[in-house]
């Protein structure tokens, strides 16, 4: 057990609290402690009877039974692995920017799901963060199952189809890779990349939450496609435990 706490300690704050939450909600449905309908997305519901919670219970809730059971630890894998990655790298040292990302995030999918009457969330988000990890790594080398290897700016979509195949949604999966591209091209690309308008930006009352604990400049001073591939991948300690999308440095290995 200790071994166990050892692991959880070791996950990076955000992901930690995500993870674990995305861990007791559905175990709190499963055992039936809470109807699980009850955790479900159901808009009229939201606005006729002010059921406030369901867009956060819907996006941490996932009913595990023998037909979703595998898709769901698949998909808790890709939360603690990509999340990890991506605030222990691109995001090292900015919680607030990196709290803004999924704010903005979940708000898009929610606001998705609302008028697309999808009731569960927990897939959308997750694949919105590991789009925005491949776009910040999109020239890496990922390893996927049976040893097919690709540039990791084709994972989302390698598996969105994966996920669709072992029983997930392709909307949700699209969703999630939508709203990512979305969060990308707005913060990074737009106004980076193209010398376009800053559409978003980290609110102060987040950086007073959650206060950046490297350097003293909030927010990004360099677009993520033009950093050095040395700095995009600090998380790389992660490596050697799977090998779904771990990534390989084009000419080493």
């Amino acid at each position: 057990m200790s071994e166990i706490g050892d692991w959880f300690r070791s996950i990076p704050l955000i992901t930690r609290y995500w993870f674990a939450a995305s861990v007791a909600v559905p175990f709190i449905g499963k055992l039936g402690l809470v109807d699980f309908r009850n955790l479900l997305l159901f808009p009229d519901l939201i606005f006729s009877r002010f059921h406030l919670w369901r867009p956060v219970t819907a996006t941490l809730f996932f009913p595990i039974t023998p037909n979703t059971g595998f898709l769901y630890l698949v998909n808790l894998y890709f939360l603690y692995h990509y999340s990890s990655r991506l605030e222990t790298g691109a995001f090292d040292g900015r919680p607030a920017d990196y709290v803004f990302m999924l704010l903005f995030n979940w708000i898009c999918i929610v606001i998705t799901g609302v008028l697309m009457n999808m009731q569960l969330l927990m897939i959308p988000l997750i694949m919105s963060v590991l789009y925005v990890w491949a776009q910040f790594n999109k020239d890496m080398i990922v390893s996927f199952w049976f040893g097919t290897r690709f540039k990791a700016h084709y994972l989302p979509w390698v598996i969105l189809v994966f996920n669709f195949i072992i029983g997930g949604s392709f909307v949700n999966e699209l969703t999630g890779n939508l709203v990512g591209h979305l969060y990308f091209f707005l913060m990074f690309k737009y106004p980076m990349d193209l010398g376009g308008r800053s559409f978003l930006t980290t609110p102060d009352f987040l950086y007073r939450f959650f206060p950046n604990t490297r350097g003293g400049v909030s927010g990004f001073g360099v677009p993520p496609s033009r950093r050095p591939a040395a700095q995009e991948q600090p998380g790389g300690g992660l490596r050697g435990r799977h090998n779904w999308g771990e990534g390989f440095r084009l000419g080493g290995e």
